[in-house]
């Protein structure tokens, strides 16, 4: 696994190739970073299978060493085990939580095992404002004590959680998540009304049913949890990454080439993939993935991101980058993350035709784009503008690269194993 200080880089690409090949997607980094969380809920050995070797997993391993678990992760197998105490330590310190907001993740299981949790305010991703209301207010129902001191949220519950109806006043993966795991071990019967229903949240509660816990409602917008007292270790393979896997079928798509993605659900990338085929690209289904071709310039199409089963906020990037090459103009609205779109005044240093006004983005095609050095400011914004670069003219340089790697494994690898110009280089290179 990457060591937890990864020297920062950029990327080099030089445009013009056609992605052909197959490439295999892992685990998926949105769910295997809250498995790892769940682990707290049980003493003993859990195990966990296609951990993707990203940055993110190696800092979530390390907040998990400093609550008192033993940690081991074996790069060849995509397995980390997870050895936990009796009794884990309760508090998420800021220099790790600082890093990813994923740490928050953690509160949930503390809470329920511990009675109590200190968890630093989360950072990550500058994507707009992601608030932890709903958390608490979830966690208050079920009778938790929750302030916030010192840049610290404090949870109590010393005599234990209990059931509670709860409603969200938006289908929040984070709080469906943090409610969950606090849930399977409160006493009673606790209801989550407007539940996320993204296939993380299905992977999550897989696992814990596995571990003995009872959850109704998996997958949809209502989810019952009937509390139980003790939880076991258990052994768990991660849910495929869509995300990733979404991603490589959009450059598929971008640069006219063919490509298989293996170990992928198409379910799981449905309105996604009806959108690039809209777009003009052949999609196949497969048993164990999908084959985007795409044998002309792509045709503009229009996005509005919504929760699961909706568009996707984390392939938005990435099909700006195709519209900007496209032909015709495409309306894209974001309707989750406010300050998304930052990434565009990238894009535009490579000459895309971008123009946003709030929450909306008119992109109008042009059928070249020029490389020039550009920023990324976001794991899928750096995504979106490798994309762009690889059908950009001349080459394209892309710094503050350690976003890209948090979440995607040995990406620069498999886009050279696709046929791509691209290289590592020193990020004053």
């Amino acid at each position: 696994m990457s060591g937890m200080e990864v020297p920062d880089s950029a990327v080099r690409i030089v445009g013009g190739a056609r992605l052909h090949g197959s490439v295999r997607v892992t685990g998926a980094k949105n769910s295997v970073l809250k498995l790892m969380a769940a682990a707290l809920l049980a003493q003993g050995r859990t195990v966990l299978h296609e951990v993707p070797d990203i940055l993110d997993v190696s800092i979530m391993a390390e907040l998990l060493r400093r609550l008192g678990c033993v940690v081991n992760y074996d790069a060849s197998m995509a397995t980390v085990a997870i050895d936990v105490p009796a009794r884990p330590e309760h508090r998420a310190d800021y220099d790790l939580v600082r890093r990813m907001r994923a740490s928050i993740c953690v509160l949930g299981p503390l809470v329920s095992r511990c009675g109590e949790a200190d968890v630093a305010l989360p950072g990550g991703d500058n994507i707009g404002s992601r608030g932890l209301d709903m958390h608490v207010a979830g966690l208050q129902r079920m009778g938790a004590t929750v302030t916030s001191e010192h840049g610290y949220l404090i949870a109590l519950a010393p005599d234990g959680l209990r059931g509670s109806n709860i409603w969200l006043d938006f289908p929040s993966v984070g709080a469906t998540e943090t409610l969950l795991m606090a849930a399977v071990r409160a006493r009673g019967t606790t209801v989550i009304d407007n539940a996320a229903r993204e296939p993380e949240i299905v992977d999550i509660c897989r696992m814990l049913v596995a571990m003995g816990a009872v959850i109704d409602g998996v997958g949809t917008s209502t989810i019952e949890v009937q509390g139980v007292d003790v939880l076991n270790p258990t052994e768990h393979t991660t849910v495929s990454d869509r995300i990733v896997a979404g991603t490589w079928a959009v450059g598929a798509a971008l640069t006219q080439g063919d490509v298989t993605v293996t170990n992928a659900d198409a379910e799981h990338l449905e309105i996604a993939l009806d959108k690039l085929v809209t777009a003009g690209a052949h999609v196949d289904i497969g048993s164990d993935g999908f084959r985007v071709t795409m044998d002309r310039r792509p045709t503009a199409v229009d996005i509005v991101t919504l929760p699961y089963p909706g568009f996707p906020t984390d392939l938005q990037p990435q099909f700006i980058a195709l519209n900007a090459i496209a032909e015709g103009s495409a309306l894209v609205t974001e309707n989750l993350f406010e300050a998304r779109f930052r990434f565009v005044h990238e894009l535009a240093r490579l000459g895309a035709d971008v123009q946003t006004e709030g929450h909306h983005a008119l992109v109008r095609g042009t059928a070249l784009l020029s490389g020039a050095p550009v920023e990324a400011t976001d794991i899928r914004a750096g995504a979106g503008l490798v994309l762009a670069g690889l059908v950009a003219g001349g080459t394209t340089t892309v710094h503050e690269f350690h976003h890209v790697d948090r979440g995607y494994a040995g990406f620069v690898t498999d886009l050279q194993r696709l046929g791509a110009q691209v290289m590592r280089i020193p990020a004053d290179g």
